[in-house]
């Protein structure tokens, strides 16, 4: 297979949008138009071709008024001038107000083409061939051909392009080409096992039900456009997928009236050669065309739109459908499957592409460097800086070697309370330099510490300790959990000891830390990383970001967040300046952005939510900021909050980095550079795998996604962790054997889609997937769409479940407004840019986005929405007022009354049924009410076009009067 980029067709006076602007074509009529050129047989005059179309309009067979358009050429038909005219001719749509244009071109040698365009819903590709062999005098002009009647109108949107295209927007109107097959196809008409074969593919690529296009051009069977939805059930038999298919298309709906043309469609062609064009523009934007070849098999080809396919995920798309065609379109007992397999048991990628993806996903080897524990590879640092600053807080400063020394004295202390190799410390203390040298201190005695925050509640404390077995907490904290066998010191306690210090214990795969993470059955879970993971990481990223010892670093970040470890031991561990970000400093952007002024700090960590806090103070205040290096983990982020900051702060003066990562794969895993290049395309890229970490995607039974399909995020290499804490079942669920790379692999729970050159775009959590009145939907989706406005600064986006009715499950959003910024705004795009069903029921403007301790946003702490739903009726619920209108009652208060009865007793004419929490299921229960009032019929596309009591009564009004005077006439 090849793939060819033409460029976008040049656009001007009398192109198709100009030319058929207010008439019943489509806004673009090159989708709704087919051609064929056929050569005249010799000595075939025209005067005869003319007098053959004179007698055809008598007969009846052809309409009155149509002409045959003659042009002389002055070449011959075989000179590429000729052949450039008939391409040209064959390309043009039909006129404004025409349903069939005749030209014939005479050419210099004798030889005559007549080229016929017309539209395709009023003269079908049969009647086209017809038209032909009747002025050709092969056909009998006794019978009409059906038609030419009136084209119907076709809508000029687009259905959704697929997520999984990884399209270039900036390529609109360029189109590429990928040949497939030849493919044998074993039942007939082919057109069934087209569809099923496309929708088994798309049920692949997480788009199980997309309305897929059919497109047939069949001389006996006449023409068809139409839009088929053929969902897969994964325990189908792939045999039955046809005759399932046929269903799918006998109930087709026509693309037509208020039809959106589907983003990928199948054009099925019958017994035509190649002067036949079943298209004059893409009639999709992804397009699989197929045609029948003499020995029985057929050929296909995918023309699609680079707006909306990437040239390798068209070429992958080109082999996986001509790959499960064939497999469709087997005989029954043909070898490619026995009639048994099933539907999901369907291998996707042969055994090269999978393992191409695989290698997509590693970056490289890990760096060569010895491995090593933290407080080794910090003492060498401390022999070669003695005298450099290594931490500071409000109180003072500590040397290398101060540090060094400081916490060697208080390993002593912890060896006198037993802790040794193999054991783990509670470490309960606030941001100080006190607490960098208590786990320093823990780590030279061979333990692992074990970070807990002193703001966490007591129950949180409480289990964390009992969780890890810990016998030691080191805490400041006077009312810390008193627990039977736990001792509880404070640091000033073990630094006094006297005792003679341990030997430190050098072994790289001992555990340096275990940090308790959130869990989805809501109990937090231990996760065990060793020393030779964090030496590791740094190694991936200390020459690439060029860390070293003229920087300065915060530690901004809770010790029980595992961005505390990138923190301090990406700083220590280069020999930089660590700046202790006391807690409340850390709460106040005017606060810590002063402090970054005043430190001269130049390696900076965020979380986004954080992070656009401090970009708003910063981009107030004249002060200028010594930052040369920006990280962002811990959440997605949203590249598009970055633009006012490029603004002020050049790209190439700030370097912006955007790293995915987890707990369980020390810290981070992919690292991706954030320029204006990615702020404009809004991309949603993490970046590649660190050197030594390799990443995949999967879908639910492990099997490698291809380019650009969502699953769940598979990390492996040097930064997979040991095992969680005492969670063996767990460990061994998450913590896995992967067959296809013989690796042990950690299953994040994220989702993402590796992109071609392999990088990977984060789409949140799996979990973070709800379902709303049988959509599913991402909340991190919904949320990117509100932050795209320019007056909201920050967001939010959270489920409310309801009491139990699915009418009452809404998304309830949150906004940090800018002064420019309104409620009434945002909901008005928020309406503007996403399907209905994924729409806010509620906004609510606050102050701030409240964030957890670890910059996070905490949904427990956002407020009640501040405009409610209205009170929402039950199903069948009676109307409020039930008793009988008197005869004077106007229709207006017929309508107001059922707006009411469903919406509430509050409901104003001009409420909005969108503002008032309106979605699909309460628009079947309106229409209901409004029957029960003895109104006619309301199509719900009538209520969504006329959300107001107020506009729906002029819209009946205006209807019935139509109804009234086609009656009289």
């Amino acid at each position: 297979m090849s793939t060819r980029i033409s460029p976008p067709p040049s656009a001007g006076p009398g192109s198709a949008a100009d030319l058929f602007a207010g008439t019943a074509f489509d806004a673009r009529p090159g989708r709704a138009c087919h051609s064929l050129v056929r050569r005249m047989p010799e000595g075939l005059t025209t005067d005869r071709i003319t007098a053959r179309l004179t007698a055809a309009q008598e007969a009846g067979a052809l309409p009155a008024g149509l002409r045959l358009w003659v042009e002389d050429v002055a070449t011959a038909a075989a000179d590429p001038a000729a052949e450039a005219l008939r391409t040209r001719e064959a390309s043009r749509t039909v006129d404004r107000g025409g349903r069939l244009r005749l030209v014939l071109l005479s050419y210099a040698d004798g030889v005559a083409d007549l080229v016929l365009v017309a539209h395709r819903r009023a003269v079908d590709s049969a009647e086209l061939d017809l038209v032909a062999r009747i002025l050709a005098g092969s056909a009998d002009a006794g019978g009409r051909p059906a038609g030419p009647g009136d084209p119907a109108r076709h809508t000029a949107v687009d259905a959704a392009p697929p997520t999984w295209g990884l399209g270039d927007a900036r390529r609109t109107g360029a189109t590429g080409v990928v040949r497939i097959g030849p493919v044998e196809i074993a039942p007939e008409p082919a057109a069934p096992v087209l569809i099923a074969a496309t929708a088994l593919v798309l049920s692949r690529y997480a788009d199980n039900g997309r309305t897929v296009g059919l497109l047939t051009a069949d001389r006996a069977g006449g023409d068809r456009f139409a839009a088929v939805r053929l969902p897969v059930d994964g325990g189908t038999p792939v045999a039955d997928l046809t005759r399932q298919a046929e269903s799918a298309i006998a109930s087709a709906t026509p693309v037509g009236a208020d039809q959106p043309v589907p983003a990928v469609g199948v054009v099925a062609l019958s017994g035509h050669d190649e002067a036949y064009r079943p298209f004059l523009e893409l009639p999709f934007p992804v397009t699989f065309t197929w045609e029948p070849l003499r020995d029985g098999t057929f050929a296909g080809r995918l023309d699609y739109d680079a707006a909306v396919l990437d040239p390798e995920v068209a070429e992958q798309l080109a082999r996986h459908v001509g790959r499960l065609t064939a497999l469709v379109g087997a005989k029954p007992d043909g070898a490619q499957h026995d009639g048994t397999l099933l539907s999901a048991d369907v291998e996707l990628l042969a055994d090269g592409e999978r393992t191409a993806l695989l290698d997509l996903g590693r970056s490289g080897p890990a760096h060569p460097r010895p491995a090593t524990t933290l407080h080794a590879a910090f003492a060498r640092i401390a022999v070669e800086r003695p005298g450099a600053t290594a931490l500071s807080d409000a109180r003072g400063e500590l040397t290398y070697a101060q540090l060094d020394e400081a916490a060697t004295r208080m390993s002593a202390g912890l060896a006198e309370h037993g802790v040794g190799p193999g054991s783990f410390v509670g470490v309960c203390l606030d941001r100080d330099t006190d607490m960098v040298v208590t786990l320093l201190a823990v780590l030279k005695t061979g333990a692992a510490y074990v970070p807990m925050d002193p703001r966490y509640p007591t129950e949180r404390l409480r289990y964390t300790t009992e969780d890890a077995g810990l016998r030691l907490v080191v805490t400041t904290l006077d009312e810390f959990p008193v627990l039977d066998g736990v001792t509880v010191v404070r640091p000033s306690v073990l630094t006094g000891s006297t005792a003679g210090a341990p030997v430190p214990a050098d072994d790289p795969d001992a555990p340096a830390y275990v940090i308790f993470t959130s869990g989805s059955t809501g109990r937090p879970k231990g996760v065990v990383v060793p020393h030779r993971n964090v030496g590791a990481l740094m190694a991936a990223t200390a020459e690439d970001m060029r860390l070293g010892p003229d920087d300065v670093w915060t530690l901004f970040h809770s010790s029980s967040f595992d961005f505390s470890v990138w923190e301090i031991w990406g700083c220590l561990l280069t020999g930089g300046h660590l700046v202790v970000v006391p807690y409340w400093v850390s709460r106040s952007p005017e606060e810590f952005h002063a402090l970054l002024v005043q430190r001269r700090v130049t390696v900076l960590s965020q979380t986004p939510s954080a992070f656009a806090s401090l970009r708003d103070v910063h981009l107030n205040q004249q002060r200028p900021l010594a930052l040369r290096l920006v990280v962002f983990g811990g959440e997605p982020l949203d590249v598009r909050s970055l633009e006012l900051w490029f603004r002020r702060e050049p790209h190439d003066r700030c370097r912006l980095v955007n790293m995915f990562g987890i707990t369980e794969t020390t810290v981070h895993v992919t690292t991706q550079t954030v320029t204006p290049v990615e702020v404009a395309a809004g991309s949603r890229s993490v970046g590649t795998a660190l050197p030594g970490w390799t990443l995949s995607v999967r879908d639910d039974r492990g099997r490698v996604q291809p380019l650009g399909v969502p699953g769940e995020i598979y990390v492996g290499g040097a930064g997979v962790a040991d095992r969680y804490l005492g969670r063996p079942e767990l460990t061994a669920e998450r913590f896995v054997d992967d067959p296809p790379t013989g690796e042990r692999v950690y299953r994040s729970g994220d989702l993402g889609r590796l992109r071609p050159g392999g990088r990977l775009d984060h789409l949140g959590r799996i979990d973070d997937q709800v379902k709303v009145r049988g959509f599913r939907i991402e909340l991190g989706e919904v949320r990117s769409v509100l932050l795209e406005d320019p007056t909201v600064a920050a967001g939010a986006v959270v489920l409310h479940q309801g009491d139990g009715d699915a009418a009452g499950v809404r998304l309830d959003a949150y906004v940090v407004l800018r002064p420019t910024g309104s409620v009434t705004e945002v909901r008005r795009r928020l309406r503007e840019v996403l399907p209905e069903h994924m729409v806010p029921a509620t906004v609510t403007a606050v102050p701030e986005i409240p964030l957890t301790v670890n910059g996070k946003v905490d949904p427990a702490r956002l407020p009640a929405p501040d405009q409610l739903p209205a009170v929402e009726a039950a199903p069948d619920a009676a109307p409020a007022a039930e008793a009988e209108a008197p005869e004077e009652e106007s229709l207006a208060d017929v309508v107001l009354r059922a707006w009411r009865a469903v919406l509430g007793p509050e409901v104003e004419p001009d409420d909005d049924f969108f503002d008032l929490g309106g979605n699909s299921l309460l628009a079947v229960r309106l229409s209901a009410a409004l029957r029960r009032e003895g109104l006619p019929p309301v199509p719900l596309r009538d209520l969504y076009l006329q959300p107001t009591a107020a506009r729906l009564v002029e819209h009946l009004t205006a209807r019935q009067s139509a109804e009234a005077g086609a009656e009289r006439r």
